[in-house]
This record gives C-alpha cells, sequence and structure tokens, in this order.
C-alpha cells in the first residue's frame, strides 16, 4: 500500500513528507494503523549523524500505538482489531539473552538500524523502488507500519493510544531507569539531568518508589516547573547549582543515584555527576551520545575507592512485554501520569515544527496525530 510519511534523505536534512510503498506483512509479521506517535531526541540523532546510518533515505519514528489490522502466517499473539504499543527494542524471546530475563537487549536489536526485516532480511518499505530504513524497525513517522510481531505488545483497549504511545520508549525507559536498573528504595536521594520525554518520566519513578529527596536539573524553567509537578522535591538549572544543596539536604552523603537523561550525552558529563554520587552508589547513564565519542572523563581513583558505578541502560532496562503492560496498570490506578506528559500535538506535515519545539525546550513530549486526511 502507499502511504504518506516522514523520511530523511541525509545527514543534516529536514525531515520530507513522501509517499512510500509499505509491503504485506509476511510469516511473523503484523501490519497496524497507528493512532499517534511520539517525537523522540533519537530520531533527531538519526537526522545529525549521531546514530550512523547504512544509507538513506529512512523513515523516522520509534514511539507508537495503533490497531492491528492485518497479521500474516504464523502469528499468535495478536489478531486483527487489537490495539498495541510498539516497542523500539524487539522481544523475540528465544535468543540467549530474552532467555536470561533480558529481553530489553534481545539480540534482534543488532538489526534496528539497518532497516533489514526480522523475519527475512529484505526491507518493507521502499521510496521510488529503492529501500528505506525503518527507523528501530518501526518507522512510526508513517500511519500504517508493519513490523515484526517482536516488536508488538498488545494491550487493552480502555487505554488511549494517544497516550499508550508513549509507552514504547520514553515512558518505560525513564521509569524503569529509576525504579529497575537505577534500583531506588524508599528514602534514596536521586538526581535526574535532563527533564525531557525520558527524564520527566524518571522523576515520576523515582517519587513512586519512595525517594526521599529527587533534584531534577534542567536548564529550561518550563521543564522544571513541571518536573516539580511529577514529583521532584528539589530543582536546579545546572549540577553546579545543584552540587552543594545536594551534600547538604543529605548531610554530605549525596545521590543514592544520579541519572543522565539528557537529549545528547557527552563524555564530560559522567565526572561531574559520578562527584555528586554516594559512596557505593550509581550513575546511570540514559541518554544517547554520538556513535563516534569514544572520550569519557571520569576519576578512577574515586571510581575504585568509594565503589561507585557507571550503568548504561535501554528501555529502562526491563523487557518491554513485562514494562508496558505493568505502567498501565499503574496508569489505571492513578499512580502513572501519561496524560501530563504530552505538551503539544502535531500534524505529520508539521514534523520539523516538532522538532524545533523540542530542541528549543518547549515540549516535555511532541506527539503526532493520525488524523482521517492520513489514511
Amino acid at each position: 500500500m502507499k502511504v504518506k510519511a516522514a523520511v530523511i534523505k541525509g545527514v543534516n536534512q529536514k525531515w520530507e513528507i513522501e509517499e512510500i510503498d509499505l509491503g504485506d506483512p509476511v510469516a511473523g509479521e503484523v501490519q497496524v494503523k497507528l493512532a499517534a506517535s511520539g517525537l523522540c531526541h533519537s530520531d533527531e540523532h538519526l537526522r545529525t549523524g549521531a546514530s550512523p546510518l547504512p544509507s538513506f533515505p529512512a523513515l523516522g519514528g520509534h514511539e507508537g500505538a495503533g490497531v492491528v489490522t492485518k497479521v500474516g502466517p504464523g502469528v499468535t499473539s495478536v489478531a486483527e482489531g487489537d490495539h498495541v504499543v510498539l516497542a523500539f527494542i524487539p522481544a523475540c524471546g528465544r535468543c540467549r539473552s530474552c532467555a536470561k530475563g533480558l529481553q530489553n537487549i534481545c539480540d534482534e536489536g543488532a538489526g534496528l538500524l539497518t532497516g533489514k526485516a526480522i523475519s527475512d532480511k529484505t526491507n518493507r518499505v521502499t521510496l521510488d523502488g529503492e529501500p528505506v530504513i525503518q527507523m528501530c524497525l518501526l518507522g512510526t513517522f508513517a500511519p500504517y507500519v508493519t513490523v515484526n510481531e517482536a516488536s508488538v505488545i498488545k494491550i487493552e483497549k480502555d487505554i488511549p493510544l494517544e497516550k499508550a504511545a508513549l509507552l514504547g520508549c520514553g515512558v518505560a525507559t525513564g521509569w524503569g531507569s529509576a525504579t529497575a536498573i537505577g534500583g531506588t528504595k524508599v528514602g534514596d536521594a536521586v538526581v535526574v539531568i535532563g527533564v525531557g520525554g525520558v527524564g520527566i518520566n524518571s522523576v515520576q519513578g523515582a517519587a513512586h518508589a519512595g525517594a526521599r529527596f529527587v533534584i531534577a536539573i534542567d536548564p529550561v524553567e518550563f521543564k522544571r516547573d513541571k518536573a516539580k509537578e511529577f514529583g521532584a522535591t528539589h530543582t536546579f538549572a545546572s549540577l553546579e547549582e545543584a552540587a552543594p544543596v545536594i551534600g547538604e539536604i543529605t548531610w554530605g552523603a549525596m545521590a543514592d543515584v544520579t541519572i543522565i537523561t539528557v537529549g545528547e550525552i557527552h563524555g564530560d558529563m559522567i565526572a561531574p555527576a559520578l562527584a555528586v554520587t554516594a559512596k557505593g552508589g550509581q550513575v546511570v547513564v540514559v541518554g544517547m551520545g554520538d556513535a563516534r565519542d569514544t572520550e569519557v572523563t571520569m576519576s578512577l581513583f574515586e571510581l575504585t575507592l568509594l565503589q561507585k558505578r557507571v550503568q548504561g541502560a535501554i528501555f529502562g532496562g526491563v523487557g518491554p512485554r513485562s514494562q508496558i503492560p505493568k505502567l498501565l496498570e499503574l496508569y489505571r490506578n492513578n499512580q502513572l501520569e501519561l496524560d501530563g506528559l504530552v505538551t503539544k500535538t502535531y500534524k505529520l506535515e508539521d514534523i520539523n515544527e516538532g522538532y524545533a519545539d523540542m530542541l528549543a525546550g518547549k515540549n516535555l513530549r511532541g506527539v503526532i496525530v493520525y488524523g482521517d486526511d492520513d489514511y
């Protein structure tokens, strides 16, 4: 089928609206009519070249939810008419990582930026006869997607799809970075550096876990104000401004968990984060950096003698098949805030405006909402 889509044709080029050809599902695949797609910073990394692609053009988007319209042979977990969230990390359930309980680093994730479908290693999307890479093998900047069953999580139909779309990346990643891989406990002090679509969920995750202090750091006043609504006890414009107060309120112990959720991480951010982290504490690195950046600044003396940890995290350290249903239950019970996360909605044609607003710090999360004229 032919569908409208937002694609990029080269590094640092703008998103362009094109008509692509979307293939039908083959064995193990489903087709989904999307209701909405989040505008995540990770897709901006595609545009800038920080996340390297083997070729262009590329179809962006990895955060979406919708209704299954077709299923390929052998699909058993969903059927036509089911409501689903698309997880940017596939969870096959069979590989070595999944068998160890690490679905968030499923071996099928190795192909996320290749555009080659899990089922048959061909491209499901083409433009003028040429293959198109689907971001995270999804490509939610189009109203229809054809994806592998491993990337699809069935949800109950009472959940608004525009809100459920955020669970495919930002909410699950931020929440889990505080509660799961971050291991926040009752009474802890937690620092969240960067309060965007991911960081705001680290804030509410830490508060939900019972942290005594949740210190949110962001240069944008609007985001600091929103952080207070989501559970932050203290907010600061910079880590330098926050450091003496962290020491004061913890009686010198410093933060048990420091989570870096900035839109683009750099190696020189690690040392200051470690400096505000307690003995035996950890720095959780969530924000994505440039794939070519291999230099990190930190005190190895401090790392060893104070037994601190630097921990990477993807999807919050939890598999999507367990995390997404759990978060939806919290939403139903008013323990997870989704409604207030969406600052502004956009039409697909306004995607460049949406990303300009994100980079300007105007949004916690912008969302593309698909209307009747998109299908």
